[in-house]
């Protein structure tokens, strides 16, 4: 597992609703984990331990400059899902010819409960629906 620099915590962990927070996939997989916090919702890419911020998306798309949202088809979900498949792919284009898509798919279903109050995407989860839009094997850049 790869821990945080001592100096700089990692965003979400102090966060005690969640131990998947704190954790990346077994398997090295990506991870990307959405919670709340003071009724904010907060995006976490746990492979990079860094949170997703709206601002690489917004330069491709303007749906919702006040950030993301999950759980239905609104443009806060537009947003997250532009946000995840550009950090996810690195690839602009097939991020903006593929999101709108993936946030009814994927996005709109996301619901943040049980005992760890958050919802977890794996990037097996994301190449698994990727492949059924857009008919292509999906890797992420390197």
């Amino acid at each position: 597992m790869i821990e945080p620099p001592a100096n700089r915590p990692m965003s979400g962990i102090s966060d005690p609703r969640s131990h998947v927070q704190s954790r990346v996939s077994d398997d090295g997989d990506t991870v990307y984990i959405g919670y709340r916090r003071r009724g904010r919702a907060i995006v976490e890419n746990q492979s990079d331990q860094e949170q997703l911020t709206p601002e690489r998306s917004l330069a491709l798309a303007n749906h919702s400059p006040s950030g993301f949202e999950w759980g239905y088809g609104g443009s806060g979900p537009a947003q997250l899902a532009l946000a995840l498949l550009l950090d996810y792919t690195g690839d602009e284009a097939f991020a903006l010819d593929h999101y709108q898509e993936f946030k009814d798919e994927v996005v709109s279903q996301l619901e943040c409960t049980g005992p760890d109050g958050c919802w977890r995407l794996t990037g097996s989860d994301i190449d698994a629906v990727l492949h059924e839009i857009s008919g292509e094997p999906v890797a992420p850049s390197i």
